[in-house]
């Protein structure tokens, strides 16, 4: 079974304190995470975008 992946933006402060963790697969988690990071806090999405948040990922235990 594939390891799980997360991202929590708590990990990140930000102005907006926001506190939303995501996870599950990692195809699934890096794709809500740039959704996440253009939608509600203003990145610009780019291929550069999406490998950050690949880089950031962390493995999650069941």
């Amino acid at each position: 079974m594939a390891t799980r992946k997360s991202i929590d933006c708590r990990d990140y402060p930000s102005d907006k304190k926001c506190s939303l963790k995501i996870s599950g697969s990692e195809a699934e988690v890096l794709d809500a995470a740039v959704q996440h990071a253009v939608s509600a806090h203003g990145h610009e999405r780019s291929a550069e975008l999406r490998e950050e948040i690949r880089s950031l990922l962390k493995d999650e235990s069941d």
